[in-house]
């Protein structure tokens, strides 16, 4: 049920109705799954845009930037080291305890999100067991898996251009992220828009 409080100034708060979070499957829920620099943030936004149902947008880079500064480049969080890869910069990712609960309950997360009913976008780099985790935890939903990819020079120009991203990111997740992976679709960012990546989603799943 819903209850009424009073704030500060005698202003009058609604509390949520708690009883009704049941749980709620029938919420749809778009798997990105790419490098970095790959383009799926820019995909995400522009999908919401264009589907007959608000869409959250829900992205890695959101969980990770929740860590305290001094765990942004830490071994207990995440470490990046460049090694070379034929005179390239390639940056090894090693997770530590605190970086590998921090995106495990953003998987847990997504997973609660989606059973109070909501259609979610999710933009994420799935490497190890990823993939495998958010199949167990979203097996009760309708979930469409998409890949998205580039070129490696494109994803290393993007790389450079964005100024946000250590350069050999990009080189390091090219071979891991879509191994042994299986996707509903497949879009290539270097050869179309976001918004005609969007629309082939939508279209594809009917969005």
């Amino acid at each position: 049920m819903t209850g009424k409080a009073e704030g500060a100034a005698g202003a009058e708060i609604v509390t949520p109705d708690l009883e009704g979070c049941a749980l709620n499957t029938t919420a749809r829920i778009v798997l990105l799954n790419g490098v970095g620099s790959a383009g799926k943030g820019s995909i995400a936004r522009a999908l919401q845009t264009i589907t007959t149902e608000p869409f959250l947008h829900v992205e890695m880079d959101a969980f990770m930037a929740m860590l305290p500064e001094a765990y942004h480049d830490h071994p207990d969080a995440f470490t990046y080291e460049t090694v070379l890869d034929d005179g390239n910069p390639q940056v090894v990712i090693e997770t530590g305890p605190v970086g590998a609960r921090t995106l495990c309950g953003m998987r847990h997360a997504v997973a609660a999100m989606a059973g109070q009913g909501n259609n979610l976008i999710v933009d994420d780099v799935m490497l190890g067991g990823t993939a495998a985790e958010y199949a167990d935890l979203l097996a009760d939903f309708e979930v469409f898996w998409v890949g998205v990819y580039a070129p490696l020079d494109v994803l290393e120009a993007r790389e450079r251009q964005r100024g946000d991203r250590l350069n050999g990111l990009a080189r390091w997740q090219y071979d891991r992220v879509h191994k042994d992976m299986n996707y509903d679709l497949e879009i290539d960012t270097s050869i179309a828009t976001p918004l005609e990546c969007a629309e082939r989603i939508k279209d594809k799943f009917q969005l």
